[in-house]
């Protein structure tokens, strides 16, 4: 396969791979590094691509794969946060602060889950993968993915409603 090609197979998801890469890391520039390697990756494997079903599934389980074994090894400063572009100009600034407070929030609430509730509400919310993929992903039966899927937007749920109608954080 040229570059060509390869670029035609990969580009379409390749922002996908920065997503989760940010999401697992946080650090901008630690996400970018990650997509730069599993690009790599993928480069090196560019013959044997052909003989992946999915190879966005199979590139995003190496991103996955790898921003994990990142956070194992060098115990990355989650310090980061969503990054979701939200403007609105029809609405007034009040409604603008409170809308930012919320997303403040939900970032904050997101990365408290465990690291594979916080990729599989990636997976799930935001790439809009289906749950077959996501548990080919994250190495996980379907069943279990929509259990933790439950139980993570429960909690976020629970912090969010917490935090709007007490002001507390927990």
């Amino acid at each position: 396969m040229n570059q060509k090609e390869f670029m035609q197979v990969v580009a379409p998801f390749q922002n996908k791979l920065f997503r989760l890469a940010k999401r697992l890391l946080v650090s901008k520039e630690e996400a970018e590094d990650a997509t730069q390697e599993i690009m790599v990756k993928l480069w090196n494997k560019n013959k044997n691509l052909g003989a992946y079903t999915n190879v966005e599934a199979f590139a995003m389980t190496m991103t996955k794969n790898y921003c994990l074994d990142q956070l194992k090894s060098k115990r990355v400063v989650n310090s980061g946060s969503l990054t979701i572009d939200y403007q609105d100009q029809s609405i007034n600034l009040e409604n603008q602060i409170e809308d930012q407070n919320t997303l403040k929030w939900v970032e904050q609430c997101i990365e408290e889950l465990t690291i594979a509730q916080r990729t599989i509400i990636q997976l799930r919310e935001v790439e809009e993968l289906e749950f077959s993929e996501i548990a080919k992903i994250v190495e996980m039966n379907e069943t279990a993915v929509r259990v933790a899927l439950s139980r993570a937007r429960k909690t976020l749920k629970n912090k969010i409603e917490q935090i709007q109608n007490h002001g507390i954080k927990n």
